[in-house]
């Protein structure tokens, strides 16, 4: 191979060399996507702080209120929401859930014959915990959050109309339905009596005839 063929060779590595690396600039050049200096939009969210404190729970109106005008029948309707897991009747069988027959003041996690979950159980403090009007407000609003580990699966009534028409039902499914609580008596129990309208105040008390004054 002579002088000549070498260079000719070499000139054609090098053309191509030179071919290859101006194509690579050009399409540098074409499909460059520079970042734009302001973007279009930008999502921000905000993270809540590590060991923040959690929200508010859902709380429930006083029951005694609401069952002044509750309506038993329409309750009957919002039970059949319960019928997939208990039954109303009396000496009826347990499901999934048990009997709910006379279920205002009964012992919470006692009805025979029903394998309560360790949650309802604890709750319970042996039997002494009881269904009282307040605790069936409760926990309808919420089953998991008022009775922690409880096995019931319903998510609660929100509509404090639902809740307060589904415990007067309840309140019927008995021999001897319980008394209802009187409308504001739990918020009114604390707080002094106050002297009627236009009633004189009461005068201190005379110490008695004789006696040495209090030091």
């Amino acid at each position: 191979m002579d002088s000549n063929e070498v260079n000719k060779l070499l000139a054609g590595f090098l053309g191509t060399c030179f071919i290859v690396f101006s194509v690579g600039i050009v399409s540098d050049a074409l499909f460059a996507s520079p970042a734009p200096e302001k973007p279009g939009f930008a999502i921000e969210a905000t993270e809540p702080a590590e060991g923040g404190a959690a929200g508010p729970a859902a709380e429930a109106k006083p029951i005694a209120d609401l069952l002044a005008t509750a309506n038993a029948e329409a309750g009957a309707a919002v039970f059949k929401k319960c019928q997939a897991c208990h039954t109303g009747e009396k000496g009826g069988p347990n499901k999934v859930g048990p009997d709910l027959w006379d279920l205002v003041d009964r012992p919470v996690a006692e009805h025979e014959g029903f394998a309560y979950s360790a949650g309802m159980k604890d709750f319970s403090k042996g039997g002494a915990e009881k269904w009282t009007y307040d605790n069936l407000n409760h926990f309808l609003l919420s089953p998991k959050k008022f009775v922690k580990g409880t096995a019931m699966g319903f998510a609660g009534l929100a509509k404090d109309e639902d809740r307060a028409n589904v415990i007067a039902y309840l309140r019927t499914l008995s021999d001897n339905p319980k008394p209802l609580p009187a409308p504001g008596a739990a918020a009114d129990a604390s707080a002094p009596a106050k002297p009627a309208e236009g009633a004189a105040p009461a005068a201190p008390a005379k110490p008695a005839e004789g006696a040495a004054p209090a030091k």
